[in-house]
């Protein structure tokens, strides 16, 4: 049985990450796989954003953001057991690697990464550059308009 959902309502009102409902809706269809780690798109004003992923279990040096052509690309690196002599009972927390992108909309720009508590977060922000915003035009009506 296929479910059929659409995660417009959702995008409706975000500005930046138009882009991201088609991103969502065919990983959700396609990729069984692709909700590893699980992560958060959040907005926090017109023109600010933070993806905050699930990095538990990954330091620092562990992990790798990188921006090329619009893409931003995470990825977590699986290290290398440095406790072989530990035997593990339970192991629930997953350590595997992973790699997630993200197109990132026009003028979107990485601002600042930092990871606290098991959450990587990343800060974006929207810059618009002054010929790309709109502008008022004055209308004059004693002036003929030029030829």
């Amino acid at each position: 049985m296929t479910t059929a959902f659409s995660l417009a309502p959702l995008f409706r009102h975000s500005v930046g990450f138009d882009r991201f409902n088609d991103l969502f809706e065919s990983a959700a269809r396609n990729e069984a796989g692709s909700s590893y780690p699980p992560y958060n798109v959040e907005k926090h004003g017109d023109d600010h954003y933070r993806i905050v992923v699930a990095a538990a279990g990954f330091q620092e040096q562990d992990l790798d953001l990188q921006v090329e052509k619009g893409v931003l690309t995470v990825t977590g690196g699986k290290r290398e057991n440095a406790a072989a002599e530990v035997t593990y009972l339970h192991q629930g927390i997953a350590q595997r690697a992973f790699k997630l992108s993200f197109r990132l909309a026009d003028h979107i720009e990485v601002k600042a990464a930092g990871l606290a508590n098991g959450l990587l977060s990343i800060d974006l922000l929207r810059i618009v550059p002054e010929e790309a915003k709109a502008k008022r035009i004055p209308i004059n009506g004693d002036q003929p308009a030029l030829n």
